[in-house]
């Protein structure tokens, strides 16, 4: 396996570990609301292929999030209890919007860096032809 097509391999690797990341955000961020509702968290672990002789990022066992679920004062609600209180989620949408921000910038530079590989790859086959 040449350089090129391991550090394509990796980059790659990354952006299939962001992509996860960011789903499991989405989910989160369209579950804010949901009674009950506890938040995921996506973790990454670097696993070595032998073969290759490249680590790549993989996406861990996604996990919830065990703080307490918030208090939501509203007697009208249909699982509120006797004292008017339901269980919401543990969402909160600040981090979620902070995650997102993060894992779409580590998708960016992890494409930007396949996209540089490539054509660094396309311009040394183009010298080789000559």
């Amino acid at each position: 396996m040449s350089d090129f097509s391991k550090s394509l391999s990796v980059t790659a690797s990354g952006l299939r570990a962001q992509a996860a990341r960011l789903t499991h955000v989405s989910e989160n961020i369209s579950n804010a609301d949901t009674p009950g509702y506890r938040r995921k968290t996506v973790s990454f672990q670097s696993v070595r292929d032998l073969e290759t002789d490249v680590s790549q990022v993989r996406v861990g066992r996604v996990s919830l999030d065990r703080t307490e679920l918030e208090q939501v004062y509203d007697p009208s609600h249909p699982l509120a209890d006797e004292t008017g209180h339901y269980e919401g989620s543990n969402v909160d949408l600040m981090i979620e919007i902070a995650d997102a921000r993060e894992a779409q910038r580590t998708y960016e530079a992890n494409l930007k860096m396949f996209d540089q590989t490539r054509q660094m790859s396309s311009s040394l086959m183009d010298l080789l032809r000559r």
